[in-house]
């Protein structure tokens, strides 16, 4: 029949369409340098979620993580925004976010439940915002979060901390690990890289990539002075990360973001050490 390989090649083209929508491939609005890279909210921790929002659009950026500490505003410094926070709180956020063109894409690191009620209202928060990737380290409760992930479509990736020498049963710091608890889930339910943390853990990042591959949700970017437990945020590019090389890996592997700036430096004045970060990625997509 003349008309079937049209059909298998239109076929085709549907198939990829839904693969790379459940993938979450960004619109190209929302990337600077080929990825949708913004600011955690934590690298602005001393300042409010209002001020994060600002300080991250004056740095050029599209997007933002926020975390689950911040205070809203400096008019109410004392209400706070997180997933418990009331409807008309997330209200004034949104009104903000709007103000200032930027987009919220993920939510962490937050814990998770075994109760699916307590579970369920982190997703109704990142589903009202529009958030797609919930940030966790709550490994015990990945049957509960397992069925959310199907029924509000938002992924969840597994953050880790460095590798804690005093407390052994701690393993999020080993992608293998992180590997052995997603491989048989959800494709949706995969990795929060945190660069940094592999570096303090004494590995190398881009291998944790790779082992990662096809699972890797999110990323904390960080570039650090030295390969140590002690070592501190640098501009990416001129510490010993290998930011390029993990970009390459991530763009190989067609993962496109979310990237958040986590700077844990120079905290109260830090904006320009944001900024320069973002800039690299900028510089990195006009040379590829």
């Amino acid at each position: 029949m003349p008309f079937l390989p049209a059909l298998i090649r239109a076929s085709l083209v549907i198939l990829l369409a839904a693969t790379m929508a459940r993938a979450g491939s960004f619109p190209d609005d929302l990337k600077v340098g080929g990825f949708a890279v913004g600011c955690q909210a934590y690298t602005f921790k001393n300042y409010t979620v209002f001020e994060a929002i600002d300080k991250t659009a004056s740095i050029g950026a599209k997007v933002i993580e926020f975390g689950t500490r911040q205070m809203l505003s400096p008019e109410e410094p004392m209400v706070k925004f997180n997933h418990e926070a009331p409807r008309e709180v997330w209200e004034k956020v949104k009104a903000k976010l709007t103000e200032k063109g930027i987009t919220p894409v993920a939510y962490g690191v937050v814990a998770l439940s075994k109760d699916e009620d307590v579970s369920r209202k982190v997703f109704e928060f990142a589903k009202y915002f529009g958030i797609r990737v919930i940030n966790t380290e709550s490994v015990e409760a990945i049957d509960t979060f397992e069925k959310l992930v199907k029924e509000y479509d938002i992924k969840v990736g597994f953050h880790d901390h460095p590798k804690r020498p005093d407390h052994p049963e701690y393993q999020m710091w080993d992608p293998n690990y992180i590997l052995s608890v997603v491989k048989d889930r959800d494709p949706r339910i995969g990795s929060c890289a945190d660069i940094g943390h592999w570096v303090r853990s004494g590995l190398k990042p881009v291998d944790c990539v790779r082992i990662l591959k096809g699972r890797i949700m999110s990323s904390h970017m960080k570039d650090l002075n030295a390969p140590l437990p002690s070592a501190h945020d640098v501009f990416w590019g001129t510490g010993v990360s290998d930011v390029p090389a993990i970009l390459d890996e991530f763009k190989a592997q067609g993962f496109d973001g979310p990237i958040s700036v986590e700077y844990e430096y120079n905290w109260e004045n830090n904006v320009i050490d944001a900024a320069a970060c973002i800039g690299f990625v900028r510089g990195y997509g006009a040379k590829k």
